[in-house]
């Protein structure tokens, strides 16, 4: 159109008034596609779906996480102590036992007819050391009537005592017979759970086998862990002034994400300090009466250095951030979304505990905030399902 009035006298202001015209109709194009997404919803279109949580008022401690692992009370690889044939399992694997049950039955009729001929031979050394004392003494009363030389007496006495000394020998042969006649069966030195066996029944065993099953204690059951120098001076001062204690501030995070019921108690703080991480070893103590909490598990360990106190707090993941700090997306009671600058004080086991800015029983959104955008109306689901 300008190139057509570039004949005219007033071609400068017809193009002045064509780009007009054109910068017109952008702008209304603009305003129609910002207020696209409004129209919509009042022409029936679906409210985008979000799900939002409550802000919540409650107790919670400050607490300091590791990572740590569970380690049985006690466990050991069960083996055989002498050679036979395994006759019998009495247990299956995975089972509770008691301390004293038995597990393996060897072939002991090696081991028996081995007690018999050690008692046999006893009896006749028993009989020998008899007769020996009998001579010795009748000796002595012939050398106290001077009809027989003393050099009789100290060979009888001698004599007795070789008697005895094989009585004392051949005793020990019996208890060992016997000890190798118990040890054809293998039992269970504490109450624990037993794994899977090794063997199979009909297997020839012996000390050089190796390990028949485990079996592993695991109530009580304790976690391993290591803190810096710094949090674990923090922990004393709290414990100095009773914010703290041995009993209760070690919690258990499981690798599900829940949380451990038990309560744990600290028992061992190690006396020097890793080097290497500036680090200090610890250990806590923890009921384990169902056996929930394995043996090697790998844990989240969190140590509390301060009671828990009444604070505002919601899900970590319905904190965004730009430039300007943190903020949430709030969603009314009509389902309007607003924008709401926070301040974070900590995250707390997924929670973050918010100093300023919302109030409780407000609800900010948890999941959908992409798809939300101040002044939008939504379709607002609460967490859970409640």
């Amino acid at each position: 159109m300008c190139a057509k009035l570039t004949l005219m006298r007033d071609w400068p202001q017809a193009c002045w008034q064509h780009w007009g015209w054109l910068m017109r109709k952008l702008v209304f194009l603009a305003i129609l596609a910002l207020s696209a997404p409004a129209a919509a919803q009042q022409m029936g279109a679906p409210m985008p779906a979000v799900v939002v949580a409550a802000v919540e008022s409650g107790d919670l401690a400050n607490t300091v996480s590791f990572n740590g692992r569970l380690k049985a009370d006690q466990a050991v690889d069960l083996r055989a102590r002498v050679s036979g044939t395994l006759r019998e399992m009495r247990f299956a694997p995975g089972d509770t036992v008691a301390a004293g049950d038995v597990l393996f039955v060897l072939d002991s009729d090696l081991a028996r007819a081995a007690v018999q001929e050690a008692q046999g031979a006893l009896l006749g050394a028993e009989a020998a050391r008899d007769l020996a004392r009998l001579e010795r003494d009748r000796i002595a009363q012939l050398v106290a009537r001077e009809t027989a030389a003393q050099a009789q007496l100290d060979q009888a006495q001698a004599s007795l005592r070789r008697s005895e000394g094989d009585v004392l020998r051949l005793q020990a042969g019996v208890d060992r017979a016997r000890l190798n006649l118990a040890y054809a069966e293998v039992v269970a030195p504490f109450a624990g759970r037993i794994g899977a066996p090794s063997v199979d029944v009909g297997a020839f065993v012996g000390p050089e086998t190796g390990a028949l099953a485990r079996l592993i204690k695991l109530d009580p059951i304790h976690v391993e862990f290591s803190v810096s120098t710094a949090v674990l001076r923090s922990y004393w001062a709290a414990r100095a002034v009773g914010t703290a204690g041995a009993v209760g501030s070690v919690t258990l995070g499981l690798a599900d994400g829940r949380t451990h019921t038990g309560v744990g108690m600290i028992d061992f703080v190690d006396a020097a300090v890793n080097a290497n991480t500036d680090s200090v070893a610890l250990r806590a103590r923890f009921d384990n009466p169902n056996g929930t909490l394995l043996d090697g598990e790998l844990v989240r360990v969190g140590l509390r250095t301060t009671p828990p106190q009444p604070v505002l707090h919601i899900p970590q993941r319905a904190v965004l951030r730009d430039i300007q700090g943190a903020f949430v997306l709030v969603v009314d009671a009509q389902g309007r979304v607003a924008q709401q600058r926070v301040d974070v004080a900590r995250i707390q086991d997924g929670r973050a505990v918010i100093s300023e800015g919302l109030t409780e029983g407000m609800r900010v959104i948890t999941e959908g905030a992409n798809k939300a955008r101040p002044g939008m109306q939504v379709d607002a689901a609460l967490e859970g399902g409640l």
